[in-house]
Protein backbone atom coordinates (compact mmCIF):
# COMPACT_ATOMS: atom_id res chain seq x y z
CA UNK A 1 0.00 0.00 0.00
CA UNK A 2 2.79 2.27 1.04
CA UNK A 3 4.04 1.30 -2.34
CA UNK A 4 1.35 2.20 -4.22
CA UNK A 5 1.14 5.82 -2.41
CA UNK A 6 4.43 7.38 -2.95
CA UNK A 7 4.16 6.06 -6.95
CA UNK A 8 1.12 8.46 -6.96
CA UNK A 9 3.19 11.21 -5.09
CA UNK A 10 5.79 10.91 -7.15
CA UNK A 11 3.45 10.94 -10.27
CA UNK A 12 1.97 13.95 -8.50
CA UNK A 13 4.88 15.57 -8.68
CA UNK A 14 5.93 15.27 -12.20
CA UNK A 15 2.33 16.40 -13.03
CA UNK A 16 1.99 20.17 -14.48
CA UNK A 17 -0.62 20.78 -11.56
CA UNK A 18 1.96 20.45 -8.82
CA UNK A 19 4.35 22.56 -10.71
CA UNK A 20 2.10 25.38 -11.84
CA UNK A 21 2.68 28.74 -10.53
CA UNK A 22 -0.10 31.53 -11.19
CA UNK A 23 2.32 33.13 -13.82
CA UNK A 24 2.05 30.17 -16.13
CA UNK A 25 -1.52 30.46 -16.00
CA UNK A 26 -1.39 34.22 -16.95
CA UNK A 27 0.69 33.64 -19.83
CA UNK A 28 -1.90 30.32 -21.36
CA UNK A 29 -4.71 32.81 -21.09
CA UNK A 30 -3.05 35.81 -22.96
CA UNK A 31 -1.91 32.85 -25.75
CA UNK A 32 -5.80 31.83 -25.48
CA UNK A 33 -6.32 35.28 -26.17
CA UNK A 34 -4.25 35.77 -29.35
CA UNK A 35 -6.10 32.47 -30.54
CA UNK A 36 -9.23 33.93 -29.77
CA UNK A 37 -8.46 37.79 -31.50
CA UNK A 38 -6.91 35.71 -34.35
CA UNK A 39 -10.33 33.53 -35.40
CA UNK A 40 -13.02 35.68 -34.08
CA UNK A 41 -11.55 39.60 -35.40
CA UNK A 42 -9.61 37.74 -38.37
CA UNK A 43 -6.10 39.76 -37.44
CA UNK A 44 -2.71 38.34 -38.41
CA UNK A 45 -4.54 34.36 -37.76
CA UNK A 46 -1.29 32.82 -39.55
CA UNK A 47 0.73 35.01 -37.11
CA UNK A 48 -1.54 34.91 -33.93
CA UNK A 49 -2.55 31.17 -34.06
CA UNK A 50 0.72 30.04 -34.08
CA UNK A 51 2.10 32.38 -31.32
CA UNK A 52 -0.88 31.90 -28.92
CA UNK A 53 -0.51 28.12 -29.46
CA UNK A 54 3.08 28.77 -28.58
CA UNK A 55 2.28 30.66 -25.54
CA UNK A 56 0.32 27.62 -23.93
CA UNK A 57 2.93 25.20 -24.86
CA UNK A 58 5.74 27.39 -23.63
CA UNK A 59 3.82 27.53 -20.20
CA UNK A 60 2.47 24.38 -19.47
CA UNK A 61 4.35 23.56 -15.74
CA UNK A 62 7.02 20.92 -16.02
CA UNK A 63 9.15 19.32 -13.29
CA UNK A 64 12.55 20.50 -13.94
CA UNK A 65 15.46 17.97 -15.92
CA UNK A 66 12.76 16.44 -18.05
CA UNK A 67 14.84 18.54 -21.33
CA UNK A 68 11.50 19.16 -23.14
CA UNK A 69 11.64 22.62 -22.25
CA UNK A 70 12.48 25.23 -25.17
CA UNK A 71 15.31 26.42 -23.42
CA UNK A 72 16.76 23.42 -23.03
CA UNK A 73 19.96 22.33 -24.68
CA UNK A 74 19.07 19.30 -27.18
CA UNK A 75 14.70 18.90 -26.45
CA UNK A 76 13.17 19.08 -29.89
CA UNK A 77 11.95 22.53 -28.72
CA UNK A 78 15.05 24.05 -28.53
CA UNK A 79 16.32 22.73 -31.57
CA UNK A 80 13.26 23.75 -33.61
CA UNK A 81 13.96 27.47 -31.31
CA UNK A 82 17.60 27.85 -32.83
CA UNK A 83 16.11 28.81 -36.14
CA UNK A 84 15.01 31.78 -34.45
CA UNK A 85 18.30 32.34 -31.97
CA UNK A 86 20.64 32.13 -34.72
CA UNK A 87 18.36 34.35 -36.69
CA UNK A 88 18.29 31.50 -39.52
CA UNK A 89 14.10 32.05 -40.20
CA UNK A 90 14.04 35.60 -40.73
CA UNK A 91 16.07 35.27 -44.24
CA UNK A 92 14.04 32.53 -45.43
CA UNK A 93 10.86 34.12 -44.52
CA UNK A 94 12.61 37.71 -46.89
CA UNK A 95 13.03 35.07 -49.37
CA UNK A 96 9.15 34.31 -49.65
CA UNK A 97 8.27 37.66 -49.10
CA UNK A 98 10.43 38.85 -51.91
CA UNK A 99 9.20 36.19 -54.24
CA UNK A 100 5.16 37.47 -53.39
CA UNK A 101 5.93 40.98 -53.87
CA UNK A 102 5.10 43.17 -56.64
CA UNK A 103 7.66 45.86 -56.80
CA UNK A 104 5.59 47.63 -60.07
CA UNK A 105 4.15 49.98 -57.90
CA UNK A 106 7.43 51.51 -56.82
CA UNK A 107 9.12 51.35 -59.87
CA UNK A 108 7.03 53.11 -61.94
CA UNK A 109 6.42 56.18 -58.65
CA UNK A 110 10.19 56.18 -57.55
CA UNK A 111 9.72 59.27 -55.49
CA UNK A 112 7.08 57.58 -53.47
CA UNK A 113 10.02 55.97 -52.05
CA UNK A 114 10.72 58.73 -49.55
CA UNK A 115 7.67 58.27 -47.80
CA UNK A 116 8.46 54.25 -46.74
CA UNK A 117 12.43 56.26 -45.47
CA UNK A 118 10.40 58.56 -43.55
CA UNK A 119 8.52 55.88 -41.58
CA UNK A 120 11.56 54.57 -39.88
CA UNK A 121 11.79 57.37 -37.87
CA UNK A 122 10.18 55.35 -35.68
CA UNK A 123 12.46 52.78 -35.76
CA UNK A 124 15.18 55.63 -34.33
CA UNK A 125 12.15 57.34 -32.10
CA UNK A 126 11.80 54.24 -30.25
CA UNK A 127 15.69 54.05 -30.15
CA UNK A 128 16.60 57.06 -28.50
CA UNK A 129 13.15 56.59 -26.16
CA UNK A 130 14.27 53.27 -24.84
CA UNK A 131 17.85 55.07 -24.14
CA UNK A 132 16.57 57.66 -22.19
CA UNK A 133 14.36 54.58 -20.35
CA UNK A 134 17.81 53.16 -18.95
CA UNK A 135 18.33 49.95 -21.64
CA UNK A 136 21.62 49.60 -23.37
CA UNK A 137 22.15 50.83 -26.93
CA UNK A 138 22.17 47.28 -28.43
CA UNK A 139 18.67 46.21 -26.36
CA UNK A 140 16.98 50.06 -27.16
CA UNK A 141 18.23 49.33 -31.09
CA UNK A 142 16.28 45.71 -30.70
CA UNK A 143 13.67 47.33 -29.70
CA UNK A 144 13.46 50.03 -32.04
CA UNK A 145 12.97 47.93 -35.10
CA UNK A 146 9.76 47.04 -33.62
CA UNK A 147 8.45 50.44 -35.29
CA UNK A 148 9.34 49.25 -38.55
CA UNK A 149 6.15 46.86 -38.57
CA UNK A 150 8.59 43.52 -39.51
CA UNK A 151 8.34 40.83 -37.33
CA UNK A 152 11.46 38.81 -39.25
CA UNK A 153 13.52 41.43 -39.13
CA UNK A 154 12.80 42.50 -35.32
CA UNK A 155 13.54 38.82 -34.83
CA UNK A 156 16.75 38.45 -36.71
CA UNK A 157 18.37 42.28 -35.20
CA UNK A 158 17.01 41.22 -31.76
CA UNK A 159 18.66 37.52 -32.09
CA UNK A 160 21.59 39.48 -33.14
CA UNK A 161 21.53 42.44 -30.23
CA UNK A 162 19.72 41.37 -27.41
CA UNK A 163 18.62 37.45 -27.30
CA UNK A 164 17.23 37.24 -24.09
CA UNK A 165 14.37 39.91 -25.20
CA UNK A 166 13.38 38.33 -28.42
CA UNK A 167 10.11 36.76 -26.98
CA UNK A 168 9.21 40.46 -25.90
CA UNK A 169 10.20 42.04 -29.11
CA UNK A 170 9.23 39.55 -31.09
CA UNK A 171 5.51 38.98 -29.54
CA UNK A 172 5.78 42.89 -29.83
CA UNK A 173 6.45 43.13 -33.47
CA UNK A 174 3.82 40.41 -34.74
CA UNK A 175 0.91 42.05 -32.04
CA UNK A 176 1.17 45.63 -33.43
CA UNK A 177 1.50 44.30 -37.05
CA UNK A 178 -2.24 42.35 -36.24
CA UNK A 179 -3.46 45.84 -35.20
CA UNK A 180 -2.52 48.02 -38.01
CA UNK A 181 -6.28 49.07 -38.65
CA UNK A 182 -7.17 49.70 -34.77
CA UNK A 183 -3.76 51.91 -34.71
CA UNK A 184 -3.20 53.48 -37.74
CA UNK A 185 -6.20 54.82 -38.92
CA UNK A 186 -7.04 57.41 -36.10
CA UNK A 187 -4.18 58.68 -36.09
CA UNK A 188 -4.71 59.13 -39.89
CA UNK A 189 -7.71 60.69 -39.60
CA UNK A 190 -6.81 63.10 -36.64
CA UNK A 191 -3.71 64.04 -38.80
CA UNK A 192 -5.50 65.09 -41.95
CA UNK A 193 -8.22 67.07 -43.34
CA UNK A 194 -11.32 66.56 -45.49
CA UNK A 195 -9.81 67.88 -48.30
CA UNK A 196 -6.68 66.55 -47.92
CA UNK A 197 -7.95 63.10 -48.04
CA UNK A 198 -9.97 63.75 -51.27
CA UNK A 199 -6.92 64.09 -53.45
CA UNK A 200 -7.02 61.80 -56.12
CA UNK A 201 -3.73 60.73 -57.62
CA UNK A 202 -3.17 59.40 -61.03
CA UNK A 203 -2.92 55.20 -61.80
CA UNK A 204 0.47 54.28 -61.90
CA UNK A 205 2.50 54.08 -65.20
CA UNK A 206 2.52 50.51 -66.72
CA UNK A 207 5.97 49.06 -65.79
CA UNK A 208 8.21 46.68 -68.52
CA UNK A 209 9.61 43.32 -67.41
CA UNK A 210 13.12 44.44 -68.15
CA UNK A 211 12.09 47.18 -65.54
CA UNK A 212 11.30 44.62 -63.18
CA UNK A 213 13.75 42.14 -63.54
CA UNK A 214 16.75 44.99 -63.53
CA UNK A 215 14.78 46.12 -60.09
CA UNK A 216 16.07 43.46 -57.82
CA UNK A 217 19.66 43.47 -58.97
CA UNK A 218 20.22 47.01 -59.15
CA UNK A 219 18.40 47.23 -55.74
CA UNK A 220 20.43 44.99 -53.88
CA UNK A 221 23.62 46.07 -55.15
CA UNK A 222 23.14 49.75 -53.84
CA UNK A 223 21.51 48.65 -50.76
CA UNK A 224 23.99 45.79 -50.17
CA UNK A 225 26.55 48.61 -50.65
CA UNK A 226 25.52 51.30 -48.78
CA UNK A 227 24.31 48.77 -45.73
CA UNK A 228 26.63 45.57 -45.86
CA UNK A 229 25.14 44.02 -42.33
CA UNK A 230 21.90 44.04 -43.83
CA UNK A 231 23.01 41.33 -46.27
CA UNK A 232 20.96 38.63 -45.12
CA UNK A 233 17.99 39.79 -44.95
CA UNK A 234 18.29 42.45 -48.24
CA UNK A 235 19.66 39.15 -50.35
CA UNK A 236 17.06 37.13 -49.95
CA UNK A 237 14.46 39.67 -50.11
CA UNK A 238 15.84 40.91 -53.86
CA UNK A 239 16.65 37.25 -55.16
CA UNK A 240 12.94 35.98 -53.67
CA UNK A 241 11.62 38.97 -56.25
CA UNK A 242 13.74 38.19 -59.27
CA UNK A 243 12.82 34.36 -58.85
CA UNK A 244 9.29 35.74 -59.59
CA UNK A 245 10.11 38.19 -61.58
CA UNK A 246 12.75 36.24 -64.23
CA UNK A 247 10.17 34.19 -65.87
CA UNK A 248 11.84 30.83 -65.75
CA UNK A 249 12.06 29.94 -62.21
CA UNK A 250 8.27 30.00 -61.61
CA UNK A 251 8.75 26.41 -59.77
CA UNK A 252 11.39 28.40 -57.12
CA UNK A 253 9.50 31.54 -56.64
CA UNK A 254 6.15 29.22 -55.78
CA UNK A 255 8.25 27.23 -53.45
CA UNK A 256 9.35 30.14 -52.15
CA UNK A 257 6.06 31.96 -51.51
CA UNK A 258 4.42 29.07 -51.04
CA UNK A 259 5.59 25.82 -49.03
CA UNK A 260 8.85 26.91 -47.63
CA UNK A 261 7.03 30.74 -46.02
CA UNK A 262 4.34 28.86 -44.50
CA UNK A 263 6.35 26.32 -42.84
CA UNK A 264 8.71 28.96 -41.54
CA UNK A 265 6.50 31.16 -40.25
CA UNK A 266 4.72 28.20 -38.11
CA UNK A 267 8.15 27.37 -36.89
CA UNK A 268 8.79 31.08 -35.93
CA UNK A 269 5.45 31.58 -34.75
CA UNK A 270 5.19 28.42 -32.20
CA UNK A 271 8.94 28.82 -31.32
CA UNK A 272 8.51 32.73 -30.71
CA UNK A 273 5.42 31.55 -28.59
CA UNK A 274 6.54 28.80 -26.71
CA UNK A 275 10.18 31.11 -25.63
CA UNK A 276 7.68 33.22 -23.76
CA UNK A 277 7.81 31.32 -20.33
CA UNK A 278 6.48 33.05 -17.54
CA UNK A 279 9.67 33.42 -15.76
CA UNK A 280 11.30 35.10 -18.32
CA UNK A 281 8.44 37.09 -20.61
CA UNK A 282 6.55 38.71 -16.86
CA UNK A 283 9.10 41.19 -16.26
CA UNK A 284 9.01 44.63 -16.26
CA UNK A 285 11.28 44.98 -19.24
CA UNK A 286 8.97 43.54 -20.72
CA UNK A 287 5.82 45.70 -20.76
CA UNK A 288 8.20 48.42 -21.30
CA UNK A 289 9.30 46.68 -24.55
CA UNK A 290 5.36 46.64 -24.89
CA UNK A 291 4.77 50.31 -24.18
CA UNK A 292 8.05 51.38 -26.69
CA UNK A 293 6.64 49.30 -29.28
CA UNK A 294 3.64 50.71 -29.56
CA UNK A 295 5.11 54.29 -29.69
CA UNK A 296 7.44 53.42 -32.49
CA UNK A 297 4.69 52.52 -34.64
CA UNK A 298 2.87 55.58 -33.42
CA UNK A 299 5.87 57.12 -34.42
CA UNK A 300 6.33 55.45 -37.24
CA UNK A 301 2.94 56.66 -38.78
CA UNK A 302 3.05 59.97 -37.93
CA UNK A 303 5.94 60.72 -39.90
CA UNK A 304 5.26 58.80 -42.59
CA UNK A 305 1.90 60.86 -43.12
CA UNK A 306 3.16 64.70 -41.86
CA UNK A 307 5.89 64.19 -43.93
CA UNK A 308 3.72 63.21 -47.13
CA UNK A 309 1.96 67.01 -45.92
CA UNK A 310 5.54 68.52 -46.07
CA UNK A 311 6.51 67.15 -49.43
CA UNK A 312 2.87 68.65 -50.52
CA UNK A 313 3.42 72.31 -49.68
CA UNK A 314 5.97 71.98 -53.06
CA UNK A 315 4.04 70.07 -55.03
CA UNK A 316 1.78 71.73 -57.65
CA UNK A 317 -2.03 71.22 -58.16
CA UNK A 318 -2.60 67.62 -59.76
CA UNK A 319 0.79 66.34 -58.67
CA UNK A 320 -0.02 66.05 -55.08
CA UNK A 321 0.28 63.07 -52.88
CA UNK A 322 -2.85 61.95 -50.71
CA UNK A 323 -1.29 62.34 -46.93
CA UNK A 324 -3.35 58.72 -46.07
CA UNK A 325 -1.18 56.90 -47.90
CA UNK A 326 1.68 58.35 -45.33
CA UNK A 327 0.83 55.19 -42.85
CA UNK A 328 2.03 52.72 -45.27
CA UNK A 329 5.62 53.36 -45.22
CA UNK A 330 5.80 50.92 -42.22
CA UNK A 331 6.45 46.99 -43.70
CA UNK A 332 3.26 45.46 -42.99
CA UNK A 333 2.37 44.71 -46.47
CA UNK A 334 -0.33 44.98 -47.54
CA UNK A 335 -2.53 45.28 -44.63
CA UNK A 336 -1.18 49.25 -44.02
CA UNK A 337 -1.56 49.79 -47.80
CA UNK A 338 -5.17 48.04 -47.27
CA UNK A 339 -5.82 50.94 -44.63
CA UNK A 340 -4.80 54.13 -46.57
CA UNK A 341 -7.38 52.36 -49.37
CA UNK A 342 -10.10 52.24 -46.62
CA UNK A 343 -9.61 55.47 -45.31
CA UNK A 344 -9.64 57.06 -49.29
CA UNK A 345 -12.78 55.10 -50.32
CA UNK A 346 -14.61 56.48 -47.00
CA UNK A 347 -14.11 59.98 -47.94
CA UNK A 348 -14.07 59.20 -51.46
CA UNK A 349 -15.94 56.65 -52.91
CA UNK A 350 -14.33 56.78 -56.38
CA UNK A 351 -10.79 57.46 -54.90
CA UNK A 352 -8.52 54.34 -54.80
CA UNK A 353 -5.77 54.40 -52.90
CA UNK A 354 -4.24 50.80 -52.98
CA UNK A 355 -1.46 50.94 -55.75
CA UNK A 356 -0.16 53.99 -54.86
CA UNK A 357 -0.05 53.36 -51.25
CA UNK A 358 1.77 50.06 -52.56
CA UNK A 359 5.04 51.61 -53.43
CA UNK A 360 6.05 53.23 -50.08
CA UNK A 361 4.76 49.97 -48.38
CA UNK A 362 6.99 47.90 -50.22
CA UNK A 363 9.85 50.69 -49.80
CA UNK A 364 9.23 50.17 -45.77
CA UNK A 365 10.21 46.53 -46.45
CA UNK A 366 13.36 47.77 -48.10
CA UNK A 367 13.76 50.45 -45.13
CA UNK A 368 13.33 48.46 -42.27
CA UNK A 369 15.90 46.14 -43.63
CA UNK A 370 18.38 48.57 -44.42
CA UNK A 371 17.26 50.47 -40.84
CA UNK A 372 18.04 46.99 -39.31
CA UNK A 373 21.65 47.13 -41.15
CA UNK A 374 22.36 50.19 -39.99
CA UNK A 375 21.64 49.45 -36.45
CA UNK A 376 23.48 46.13 -36.55
CA UNK A 377 26.73 47.98 -38.14
CA UNK A 378 26.77 50.38 -35.19
CA UNK A 379 25.34 48.11 -32.34
CA UNK A 380 26.77 44.79 -33.31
Amino acid sequence: MNQIIDSLQQFWQFTGFANCQWQNLVMILIGIAFITVAIVKDWEPLLLVPIGFGMIIGNIPMFPGLNIGIYEDGSVMNILYQGVKQGWYPPLIFLGIGAMTDFSALISQPRLMVIGAAAQLGIFGAYLLALSLGFAPNEAGAIGIIGGADGPTAIFLSSKLAPDLMGAIAVSAYSYMALVPVIQRPIMLALTSRKERLIEMPKPRQVSQKEKIIFPIAGFIITAFIVPSGLPLLGMLFFGNLLKESGVTRRLAETARGPMVDVVTTLIGVTVGASTQADKFLTGKSILIFGLGLLSFVIATFSGVVFVKFLNLFLKEGHKINPLIGNAGVSAVPDAARVSEVAGREANPRNHLLMQAMAPNVAGVIGSAVAAGILLGFLG
